[in-house]
């Protein structure tokens, strides 16, 4: 057998991992808004195959309140973790049922206006045996 028909495979099995390890994970870059509107701070996908997704947020300002939206399915969550820019985590219980086109209530940030490294959502599926993905939408007001 030839070298090559192993190496193949193998280099395409690793890229379809590294793409996965890669671009997993979802990075937004906030735009700047006026202070007092709602921004869009990042979008990820749940699929119900995890218990939480990572939203990395760069060059955001400093926030005071976040808010989500759910898109496309329920999701029941159970706790949002900021990370502040200084390494800080704030552990912020929910134990919310979000509806499909549903949202959640507006949730202020501790120590007021706050740089935001990164937000994790940790959730279960809003009913059992849900297949799927739901979206979710981040949005933080300064």
């Amino acid at each position: 057998m030839k070298k090559s028909m192993i190496i193949y495979p193998v280099l395409i099995i690793a890229g379809l991992l590294f793409h996965t390890i890669i671009f997993g994970q979802q990075v937004k870059s906030a735009k700047p808004a006026p202070t007092g509107s709602w921004q869009q701070l990042g979008v990820t996908v749940v699929d119900f195959k995890a218990d939480k997704d990572v939203l990395w947020i760069t060059g955001a300002d400093n926030f005071r309140q976040l808010k989500f939206r759910v898109f496309d399915a329920p999701v029941q969550m159970l706790y949002m973790l900021v990370v502040y820019e200084n390494g800080e985590p704030d552990k912020i219980d929910l134990r919310l049922f979000i509806p499909a086109s549903g949202e959640s209530r507006v949730i202020d940030l501790r120590g007021g206006s706050r740089r935001i490294r990164k937000v994790e959502f940790w959730y279960k599926s809003g009913r059992p045996g849900l297949r799927g993905t739901a979206k979710v939408v981040l949005w933080g007001i300064k």
